[in-house]
């Protein structure tokens, strides 16, 4: 089989061609790269997304009020004293010297300010069994978490010497201590995790350990790029801790992915006879330009998340947008270079078991799994069909009934975590008590005689609304004019009664009261609040993105294919697979069919944030597989072969790739569904199930039965179209026996 000069077409092809003869100059520039966007994004640091920024109305207002007047809001604590057989009441000699002992020690550590007893403030519920020592750390909120121990010990310490009551510290420091001594290193676990997994996967795909190295290398420092760069656009737009760990998930991913195509057609191009050149270039034009063509759009969708408007969503956005991108560029230029330097070197560190079966099944053996499953779809494709997306849309079914919510503590963690039960605990005797709405006052002069009436006005009216039970605090900065209300929303942790409570609050009395003030602004902020807000938000957000991301994807597949066929079918499976994918989550999360192999017994909702996120992750991932195998059906069919032809071997020879990708994938996805954290496990499960279906049921059944229904007419364009940009490439050649279909401006042989 001869070597035949090709002249090709493309970006992907052209920047291949050029580091396959600069090799050293590609490697230099890429690790020179790597070091500069380290080193700079190190000495600029990150600037994160601050909390007042994180959403627009109410919540926006709040905090910016706070931050206009300079207050530095301390970190708050509560001491939870609570009968626990209901045989000692509030007033008792004995729940009395509790309350005492808890003041006296916790103000002998030091570390705290403006500690109240419960008998001052009138901290006790109305059952009489509960009181409330509340108490300000000093010190940066922030970092509060850090200094917080010594207080968590005194507070254990009276708990010892009074057995007869339940003595319990809750806050947003003593939260964040226990958790980050729980959880602390779960997020680095899973990351850490994630390396030597794919590189296992790897090693079993190739057979060899030079060519399972060089896509997890390429990856990881994509991310070490993307990481630094992070850095430097965080001071135009703000990045945040998630968004890192949703950069580090989709690069590794994405990473892997276009290096294993790459570097899977160069290998089975010089199997076939190629020398390392031809095998290079050939690679270049057509995995090289599905990696460019899957790339794009992941990026475009990625891209969908800052029409949201969340500080939090356009941080993840963009790092997961830069991570993809990097990564392409790697994949196309840096890739050639090094499997040019390494020639038959890649094939180093052979497994003899696996090295072996790969010989002896030589470069044009597709898979045997996927030949007989070819066989019964192409066969029969209609009932395939039928069958493949009756099945997808069964599994879609629960998600008509979703429900979404922000995660409670309690459902976030579960029983894991002993600060849960005191959550429940405080909840269950002081509605709302953990979690107080804050409405933030702020009028020309906080002390005039028609403000103090309007506040009185509604801390009582407040509670004569049914939408609190008290106490109703009021905390007054003269020298800001500015006052701060907490109020304890009736609903607690049952978010669907506080959510309706906070509307009372915004709709019936701050206008009854507050708003007859003029000049006075009084939004309403707290948690429950700010999930509100988020909510409103992102749910007008929806169509925005949705209609972003599906046209732009929808032009990317119509210029690179010039098929409108396949610009449509490619949406319609992907909906498909988002779909299912919701679906599971729902059947999972919320349903909790077999929740219990995943941990997430008793959620009952899915997390607000993540179908959206799914959306966008999950319609610019199933790309990558999409366009890669509908490549190779083209380029089957560019060569001659018949259309159903076509979609067999295209859907074979990618076969192995496309399995092996989607391993990787669906196990670095399902390290994070291991995690603690529902939402975070959520993430993990919806990703990886989506993955599965989608190498699958998607790639394997449904798209080669649907393009056997369609015949010719999968290269539909029509004529008023034909003017549209040529995205398309030049294909590979073979051998005499396949009769080349010509394209205008190709040249190939005969």
């Amino acid at each position: 089989m001869g070597n035949t000069e090709v002249r090709v077409r493309g970006l992907a092809a052209r920047a291949g061609g050029w580091s396959a003869r600069h090799r050293w100059a590609a490697v230099g520039i890429w690790v020179l790269f790597v070091v500069l966007a380290v080193g700079l994004g190190s000495a600029a640091g990150r600037t994160d997304v601050d909390e007042g920024d994180q959403l627009k109305g109410e919540t926006h207002t709040a905090a910016k009020i706070i931050d206009d007047a300079g207050i530095k809001e301390p970190a708050a604590e509560t001491v939870l004293i609570q009968s626990e057989d209901n045989a000692v009441g509030a007033t008792s000699g004995e729940f009395r010297a509790a309350v005492a002992d808890v003041v006296k020690a916790v103000q002998s550590t030091g570390k705290v300010t403006h500690v109240t007893s419960p008998y001052d403030t009138h901290t006790v519920s109305r059952d009489g069994r509960s009181a409330l020592v509340q108490f300000d750390l000093r010190g940066d909120a922030e970092t509060a978490a850090d200094r917080i121990e010594p207080v968590l010990d005194a507070v254990a310490g009276v708990r010892k010497d009074h057995g007869g009551l339940r003595i319990e510290e809750i806050g947003g420091a003593s939260m964040q201590k226990q958790y980050q001594d729980a959880f602390g290193d779960d997020f680095q676990q899973a990351e850490y995790s994630a390396v030597p997994v794919a590189l296992g996967i790897l090693l079993i795909a190739f057979g060899a350990l030079v060519a399972a190295l060089l896509p997890v290398a390429l990856a990881i420092t994509a991310i070490m790029a993307t990481m630094g760069l992070m850095g430097l656009v965080s001071h135009v737009q703000p990045m945040s801790d998630t968004a890192n760990s949703v950069m580090l998930l989709v690069g590794m991913a994405v990473g892997v992915d276009y290096c294993l195509f790459y570097l899977r057609r160069e290998r089975e191009e010089r199997a076939a006879g190629r020398d390392a050149g031809t095998a290079l270039r050939i690679a270049a034009a057509t995995s090289g330009r599905a990696v460019v063509v899957s790339g794009v759009t992941v990026c475009v969708a990625m891209a969908g998340m800052l029409f949201t408007g969340l500080a939090e969503f356009e941080a993840m956005g963009l790092a997961s947008l830069m991570v993809v991108a990097v990564a392409m560029a790697g994949s196309v230029t840096v890739l050639p270079a090094l499997l040019s330097l390494l020639g038959e070197r890649v094939e180093k560190g052979r497994l003899p078991f696996l090295g072996r079966r790969r010989r002896k099944q030589g470069p044009d053996s597709g898979s045997r799994f996927w030949t007989a499953v070819l066989r019964g779809v192409l066969a029969r494709p209609l009932i395939s069909v039928v069958v493949a997306a009756g099945a997808l849309l069964a599994i879609a079914a629960p998600a008509l009934g979703m429900k979404t919510q922000q995660l409670t503590l309690d459902q976030e963690f579960g029983d894991s975590l002993p600060i849960v039960q005191t959550y429940d605990h405080l909840n269950e005797a002081f509605p709302g008590g953990s979690e107080p709405a804050q409405v933030v006052v702020k009028a020309t002069d906080i002390n005039a005689p028609e403000v103090r009436r309007a506040l009185a006005g509604f801390r009582r009216e407040a509670v004569a609304s049914g939408a609190s039970r008290g106490p109703v605090s009021i905390k007054l900065y003269d020298a800001q004019n500015v006052a701060l209300v907490s109020v304890p929303l009736v609903g607690g942790s049952d978010l669907d009664q506080a959510t309706k409570s906070l509307r009372t609050l915004r709709e019936e009395v701050r206008p009854a009261t507050l708003g007859k003030v003029e000049g006075v602004q009084a939004p309403v902020t707290g948690q429950v609040a700010g999930n509100h807000d988020f909510n409103d938000q992102l749910m007008g957000s929806v169509l925005p993105v949705f209609a972003f991301v599906v046209v732009f994807a929808f032009l990317l597949m119509l210029l690179s294919f010039r098929s409108l066929t396949v610009a449509i079918t490619s949406i319609v499976l992907n909906l498909l697979s988002v779909a299912a994918a919701y679906g599971v989550l729902v059947a999972v999360f919320q349903h909790g069919w077999g929740a219990s192999l995943v941990g997430a017994e008793g959620v009952g909702a899915i997390v607000t944030w993540l179908p959206l996120f799914l959306f966008v992750i999950l319609f610019g991932l199933s790309m990558d597989y999409h366009v890669f195998v509908v490549s190779r059906i083209r380029e089957a069919r560019m060569r001659g072969r018949t259309t159903a032809d076509a979609i067999r071997h295209g859907v074979v020879t990618t076969a192995g790739v496309v399995t092996s990708a989607a391993v990787i994938m669906v196990a670095v996805f399902a390290i994070f569904g291991t995690l603690s954290m529902q939402s975070m496990k959520q993430m993990g499960v919806g990703l990886a199930a989506a993955v599965l279906i989608d190498a699958t049921v998607i790639r394997g059944v449904l798209l080669p039965a649907v393009m056997a229904l369609l015949g010719e007419r999968n290269w539909y364009l029509p004529k008023w179209l034909h003017r549209l940009p040529d995205l398309t490439h030049d294909e590979a050649p073979r051998g005499r026996a396949e009769r080349p279909v010509r394209e205008e401006g190709e040249r190939l042989p005969v």
